[in-house]
């Protein structure tokens, strides 16, 4: 998923690493934190890959450098937006991380068909507690804290549901202004 929000905010505009560490960072939150030994790395393989061009800033001083987007940067965003892995449906934080960046599919089928996969896995039952193969409910748990958090659970993923069937209703607005590739942006 890192490479994900790499492809995703160059795509938005061409930015400093420092820039891009901080962006990634605040996406992923507290429970995933970038550090300087995955983001450099990841950044040296999607170079070498020829989906991003490093420049040098002269203007920020030395060892400073422009990332920005190439061509193949963007068509290899596009097809792991438009083919999330399937662990990449069923994992919240990846998940989110599609989210952030599905706006750059240029075709609102393309993007609904990525939601509709993820409301496929919300509507299977599932928990973090089996009774063999059932999936036990919060109301069938008796310690607290594991009751807690299939009530929680609960509640997030039917506030999901319902905001992914507002979308693919067509009750929630889903167009916006499409993204200015290769532009800073403020």
């Amino acid at each position: 998923m890192l490479e994900l929000a790499i492809l995703g905010f160059l795509a938005e505009g061409s930015l400093p690493g420092h820039v891009l560490r901080r962006r990634v960072s605040q996406l992923t939150g507290y429970t995933r934190p970038v550090s300087d030994g995955s983001l450099y790395p990841a950044i040296n393989r999607l170079t070498k890959a020829g989906l991003l061009e490093r420049r040098a800033d002269p203007a920020a001083g030395a060892a400073r450098y422009v990332l920005s987007l190439t061509g193949a940067g963007r068509a290899g965003l596009l097809k792991r937006l438009r083919e999330p892995a399937d662990h990449e449906i069923t994992d919240f934080t990846r998940f989110f991380t599609i989210l952030a960046f599905l706006s750059h599919l240029p075709d609102v089928s393309e993007q609904h068909a990525v939601l509709r996969r993820r409301l496929e896995f919300l509507e299977e039952p599932a928990s973090f507690f089996y009774d063999g193969d059932r999936p036990l409910r919060a109301e069938e748990v008796a310690d607290p804290y594991r009751r807690g958090m299939l009530l929680a659970a609960r509640a997030l993923s039917g506030a999901e549901r319902a905001w992914l069937h507002r979308v693919l209703d067509g009750d929630e607005p889903t167009k916006n202004a499409p993204f200015q590739l290769d532009e800073p942006v403020s």
